[in-house]
């Protein structure tokens, strides 16, 4: 068990995201339909077969684990899932132990999550303007996610703001979003929107907000400062002069990150998506029931899986299609 993952193109797999669950209860317009079919919870693997999961993932060199859902907060029990994880942030194997959350549920877990060893999450926010947020959502409201950010940094937790660009949607909250960040001392990442799902091709097109105009439009304002900076995931980042904040760029289509991918997704299945924006995957519900005495059969797997890492994804806008989608729903693999 001590020889680290290594992919077809010579990466170390050191970064698992987990699905804990397929539900959410938003229902963000570029994630999934509003009317989901969710998952039978007898298909979800259960806290303590997860647990068993992200500790061969540790044990096989994974330093950074991200819990993801739908929203990963309304599975039931999911605290029990985290106090479980410390054991390993407390032998120093697992470097980081974090979340990305819609906000919904922080208010309630914001104290408990940072006791568990959680120091930073990522939140989900496309716009700080009520009625927006509403639309965009479906099912959300803006004044709960303002109090869980509010409980969140009480906790003492780090928050880092994720947006998807969206064209004709927030455009307009370009600089609203950036000074609202830098009075709460949260950063910024700005994702551009990915096909996937079963959204409309005309749809997506109308929505991409290519980064490379979003930063130009903020170099217009804000004197940027590029920086090497890394936080294990596939963002770029600047440091705007005048508030001192950071702001990253992640750029799946514009330019993509492939040439340094160090993570695979895990779903509530079991299934192992070695690519974000590729369809084949590795069953290992299967290794991970059939063999309850030894997790033998569980690396075997997970090493084979990392064996087929493809190089990169296929995601493309430029020739006015949507190439290289996939039919997943983002919830289904957590982003």
């Amino acid at each position: 068990m001590t020889a680290p993952l290594i992919d077809p193109f010579h990466r170390p797999i050191s970064y698992l995201r987990v699905s804990v669950t397929d539900r959410c209860d938003f229902r963000c317009v570029y994630c999934m339909s509003e009317n989901m079919t969710f998952l039978p919870k007898k298909e979800l693997l259960t806290l303590e077969e997860l647990d068993r999961l992200c500790s061969t993932f540790v044990q096989l060199g994974v330093e950074k684990l991200r819990i993801t859902g739908g929203e990963p907060l309304v599975r039931r029990d999911i605290l029990k899932f985290f106090q479980s994880m410390t054991r390993h942030l407390d032998s120093g194997a697992l470097k980081e132990l974090t979340v990305t959350t819609n906000g919904s549920q922080l208010e309630r877990f914001a104290d408990d999550l940072y006791a568990a060893g959680v120091r930073r999450i990522n939140l989900s926010l496309d716009t700080v303007d009520e009625q927006k947020f509403a639309d965009i959502t479906r099912w959300g409201r803006l004044p709960q996610v303002l109090r869980g950010i509010d409980a969140a940094q009480k906790a003492g937790l780090r928050i880092k703001i994720n947006a998807v660009a969206l064209k004709g949607f927030n455009e307009d909250e370009l600089f609203t979003i950036a000074e609202w960040c830098a009075e709460r001392d949260m950063d910024l990442t700005w994702i551009e929107v990915m096909p996937m799902g079963d959204i409309g091709n005309e749809q997506r097109l109308d929505q991409y907000w290519k980064l490379t105009d979003l930063r130009a439009r903020l170099a217009e304002q804000y004197t940027l400062t590029d920086l090497a900076e890394r936080t294990g995931g596939p963002a770029r980042y600047v440091r705007i002069e005048e508030t001192g904040q950071k702001v990253g760029f992640i750029t799946p289509l514009s330019h993509n990150f492939c040439e340094s991918c160090n993570r695979v997704r895990l779903t509530c299945t079991g299934e192992l998506f070695m690519c974000l924006g590729q369809e084949d995957m590795a069953d290992l519900r299967g290794p991970l029931r059939n063999h309850p005495e030894s997790d033998a059969a569980l690396e075997d797997a997970i090493r084979a899986a990392i064996r087929l890492k493809p190089k990169g994804h296929d995601f493309d806008y430029s020739r006015q299609s949507v190439d290289g989608r996939v039919s997943r729903h983002m919830s289904h693999t957590g982003g």
